[in-house]
């Protein structure tokens, strides 16, 4: 690269910026405040030394998460990122409960409404018989129906049809 089109890194550290500068790719010159944060965090040499190792397809993530590091230790020196990381695991955390307080709630509306089901079809099954007695109920029954009462039965048999189902 020329004089001119020195990379921040090279900019910032004053030094001619070379064809094959380690920087150049991931600080371009539009931008030094990102090379400022991470030099000021990890130190050029280090930065330099974390990018050779790695292999070139690597080199772009790993900036972005030194220079998100970076950044974040700026803003917040004692905590840096694990600040925005721990809030994140409240949230999630947060949001598994209301999911299983939600999954709970419908379990329960699923239940009750399986037992209505089933007690509707045990007053199908007995209207059926054709017995009008409040005495038809066996002691179970009743234990299972203790809010039927005969004028219940009496306007089921006229009509067979809950909530547009026909039995």
């Amino acid at each position: 690269m020329s004089n001119s089109t020195r990379c921040a890194a090279c900019k910032s550290l004053r030094r001619r910026c070379s064809k094959d500068c380690v920087l150049a790719p991931y600080f371009p010159p539009t931008n030094p405040q990102r090379f400022a944060c991470v030099h000021k965090i990890f130190g050029a040499s280090n930065t330099t030394k974390m990018l050779e190792q790695l292999p070139l397809h690597l080199r772009a993530v790993a900036v972005d998460c030194m220079s998100f590091e970076a950044s974040s230790r700026v803003e917040d020196p004692v905590y840096g990122s694990v600040r925005i990381i721990s809030q994140l695991q409240e949230q999630i955390i947060e949001a598994q409960s209301e999911l299983v307080k939600t999954k709970g709630e419908i379990a329960f509306h699923n239940a009750q409404q399986q037992q209505q089901m089933q007690q509707l079809q045990m007053i199908h099954a007995i209207a059926q018989e054709g017995e009008d007695q409040p005495s038809w109920l066996s002691s179970s029954q009743q234990d299972l129906f203790p809010n039927i009462n005969q004028q219940q039965l009496e306007d089921y048999n006229y009509s067979n049809t809950f909530c547009g189902f026909e039995f």
